[in-house]
């Protein structure tokens, strides 16, 4: 018997709660995990309380994001008692995901607990820090460099945007935070932000082309507010986008591409190959500070996940939120 969240639809609503399941009642897949931690990210906020279309099938345990111990294994990459970390590959969307005691998966979607790192640590980094860190490696193949003008982080106070910061600022990028709480300036700027930005002034319609403010740009909202990041990005810049807080729509023209050369760079967590992940990984080790995580995360148990999502939502949560099975 394991607890878990579960979501379920009947005549066309949803319900969750906290539940014991039976290990039978695990899906498919040849590695069996003791989870020792989970996350709380938008897209399980979303999922948890049905204001998004994340969730594919149901019942549903939602959680991208996993950290814990291989219980049992028929895969040959992985054996009992091997730490391993799991992000995306569809893991709660359309698999049973994270946020339970018990995880049942595909060992190839699964990657080593890096060494650097851990169990509740991986997760305080979690996608974000991992999607973070697949963003600053795009804006580095584009030849975004330190030398080549500001970094603007939208979304900042978030899980993607503080990484971003604390990840940039390691490698000597000056950054721009925009953030629409005014509040959390003093959290920036010890992350390493050194200039702050009211996200009102990117969220509203825009020109095509703006004043030009910064070499490149990490933006984790979509919408009108990635229009006018392209819009205000120098000649020959790179913008990675990751994210659609403000909406999945683009209300911009081509004018920033073939009149500056802005290069728009997709950043895909979901189902990135495993090279890349285990770079991604590498370097998060390499650049992240393990007792600056604290700064960053929060953690709660299984049984506050669903109350605390809605707080997510409503833009109350700074960071990241470890969930914890102990």
């Amino acid at each position: 018997m394991f607890k878990a969240i579960l979501i379920e639809k009947q005549d066309g609503e949803q319900r969750v709660g906290l539940q014991t399941l039976e290990e039978s009642q695990l899906p498919e897949g040849d590695v069996t995990v003791r989870v020792e931690c989970s996350t709380l990210n938008y897209k399980d906020a979303l999922a948890i309380t049905g204001k998004g279309p994340v969730v594919r099938q149901f019942p549903m345990v939602p959680g991208i994001d996993l950290a814990g111990m291989v219980e049992a294994s028929s895969s040959d990459e992985f054996q009992p008692g091997d730490s391993v970390l799991l992000n995306g590959w569809g893991v709660g969307e359309t698999h049973w995901g994270g946020l339970a005691e018990k995880a049942r998966l595909k060992g190839d979607w699964l990657i080593p607990l890096p060494s650097a790192f851990t169990a509740r640590q991986a997760m305080a980094i979690g996608t974000a820090g991992y999607t973070a860190m697949l963003a600053v490696m795009a804006l580095e193949r584009q030849g975004v460099l330190p030398d080549q003008g500001d970094v603007l982080v939208t979304g900042a106070n978030g899980g993607v945007g503080s990484y971003s910061i604390a990840l940039l600022s390691r490698l000597g990028y000056r950054i721009i935070a925009a953030t629409g709480r005014p509040e959390e300036e003093t959290y920036l700027r010890e992350l390493g932000a050194e200039e702050i930005i009211d996200r009102g002034e990117l969220s509203e319609p825009g020109r095509p082309l703006a004043k030009e403010r910064w070499g490149g740009a990490i933006d984790s909202v979509g919408s009108h507010t990635l229009a006018n990041v392209l819009a205000a990005t120098r000649y020959g810049g790179t913008v990675a986008a990751c994210g659609l807080a403000q909406g999945m729509d683009l209300p911009t023209s081509v004018a920033p591409f073939i009149l500056r050369g802005v290069t728009l760079a997709g950043i895909d967590s979901v189902m990135k190959p495993r090279p890349a992940r285990l770079e991604a990984w590498r370097r998060l080790g390499e650049l992240l500070d393990p007792a600056q995580l604290d700064a960053i995360t929060r953690t709660i148990g299984l049984d506050e996940a669903i109350a605390t999502a809605d707080e997510l939502l409503a833009g109350r949560v700074r960071g990241r939120v470890v969930v914890s099975m102990a």
